[in-house]
């Protein structure tokens, strides 16, 4: 049962919100109600969106498009730059600034508008009453404090993909949302796509027969600073790398550490299992059913790490997990396109990022019956999220099912390095036998941050 707190503030925080945007910006900034139509400023959520760089852009976006949006705020530790996951991009607060300045420009009839208020800290951001929902774009160790804060004060939440660094600051992150009653969107897009709901109903109601293996690939890295020469490099002006650090250990910068490069830093992030894998594990995971539970073994095959040098984490990622009904997930370093193949005893299932094949071929043109599992419909993740805001029920991909999504993903990782089997208890979320193994599903915090 949903706490009654989350039914009470759902009714009362369009009107609180439209105070609130008028107290913080006034006339003639706020873009007038014409614009909105049904999305006009007494009906409006108003976004802040923490983290500007790469996938901070496209959430930005996806956000801002939407009839009933406002973003009033954007926050980085980048004043702005070239050098994200393409040297060409240039991203930070002051272009994300500029970017929804001149979209709402766009949208006036005076063709100006400057409302939009750009941090460097996201607790600033935070702390205005005006904001009804927060986007968390940041590296992965920066997903877990913001958002347990962001829920503390009442503000919804859509948080990139791997939900958490960790397994214990994802449990912390459900508590957190679940404790203070507000929405959580996890941003595992691919769920919103038709073909991929499909491929998991067909899935789910047995089409291809009792599941017994379900196969998936992530490449290996081959980044080149794995070598114990790199030299340190300066701090670009403009940019707060104390604060970027964060929670993470105190390190020399270096251009590499930071921007897109930073997922291949374990420090920061888990790899390409918790990139790539983040989206491919959580697709596994609602095709079987076990979206808010798990894997009861995880097995290495022959996954490495490096041995020295700047990007640490998991470079050939090779694994084995058993669910409890026998079904495998084998992920190999290569031989399987797309998200996953689903293989069972009267056929088959492969999804891939645009569309699906299957064995039969005459599965891609069933029907799922009235009286079969229908999984959650949605056909644009943004649009799912707002819409979980106004009717206070769940998203697509809700706090739980990130959380043990990006389980799975840490579980895997855990394996690799200490090269054994592990065996896991979803419902407790405890390895079993195995304090090397426990220890790692947390980590310690540089002060003076914590959960």
């Amino acid at each position: 049962m949903r706490d009654s707190r989350h039914t009470i503030s759902r009714r009362s925080f369009v009107k609180g919100a439209a105070a609130g945007a008028s107290a913080a910006f006034g006339a003639p900034w706020i873009v007038p109600s014409t614009v909105f139509g049904s999305g006009a400023p007494s009906n409006r959520i108003n976004v802040g969106c923490i983290g500007t760089g790469n996938m901070g852009f496209t959430d930005l976006q996806g956000l801002m498009n939407q009839h009933d949006t406002q973003i009033v705020a954007v926050c980085d530790v980048n004043r702005g730059s070239f050098g994200y996951k393409t040297a060409s991009q240039f991203r930070g607060r002051e272009p994300a600034k500029k970017l929804v300045d001149d979209y709402y420009a766009g949208k006036a009839r005076s063709g100006v508008f400057k409302g939009t208020e750009a941090y460097r800290d996201f607790r600033e951001l935070l702390a205005r009453d005006d904001i009804d929902a927060v986007s968390i774009s940041t590296p992965d160790h920066w997903h877990a404090i913001p958002a347990i804060m962001a829920a503390r004060a009442g503000k919804h939440i859509y948080c990139q993909k791997p939900l958490s660094l960790t397994v214990a600051e994802g449990r912390a992150m459900v508590d957190a949302v679940r404790r203070y009653g507000v929405i959580l969107q996890t941003g595992t897009q691919h769920r919103s796509k038709e073909w991929v709901r499909f491929a998991c109903e067909l899935v789910r109601n047995g089409r291809i027969g009792k599941v017994e293996r379900v196969l998936a690939s992530l490449e290996p890295h081959d980044l080149r600073f794995d070598v114990d020469t790199w030299q340190p490099t300066p701090v670009p002006e403009g940019f707060d790398y104390d604060l970027w650090l964060g929670p993470a250990p105190r390190a020399p910068h270096h251009e590499h550490r930071c921007f897109y490069t930073f997922r291949f830093i374990c420090d920061y992030a888990g790899g390409e299992t918790t990139n790539t894998g983040a989206h491919k594990f959580d697709i596994v995971q609602w095709a079987l059913g076990t979206d808010r539970s798990g894997p009861v073994e995880i097995e290495d095959l022959g996954g490495e790490y490096p041995k020295t040098g700047l990007f640490d984490a998991v470079s050939r990622i090779h694994f084995r997990a058993v669910y409890p009904d026998g079904v495998e997930l084998v992920c190999t370093p290569e031989g399987v396109r797309g998200a996953a193949r689903f293989e069972g005893t009267e056929g088959w299932v492969h999804i891939d990022w645009g569309s699906i094949t299957t064995h039969p071929e005459s599965l891609k043109s069933s029907i799922i019956g009235t009286d079969e599992i229908h999984l959650y419909k949605s056909a644009n993740h943004y649009r799912d999220f707002l819409d979980a805001i106004r009717s206070g029920q769940d998203p697509i991909a809700p706090v739980e099912v990130g959380h043990r999504s990006a389980s799975l993903c840490h579980l895997a990782n855990i394996a690799m390095r200490l090269k054994r089997k592990l065996r896991w208890d979803p419902d407790r979320e405890q390895v079993i036998g195995d304090d090397e193994a426990s220890r790692l599903l947390g980590r310690s915090m540089r002060a003076p941050w914590h959960l």
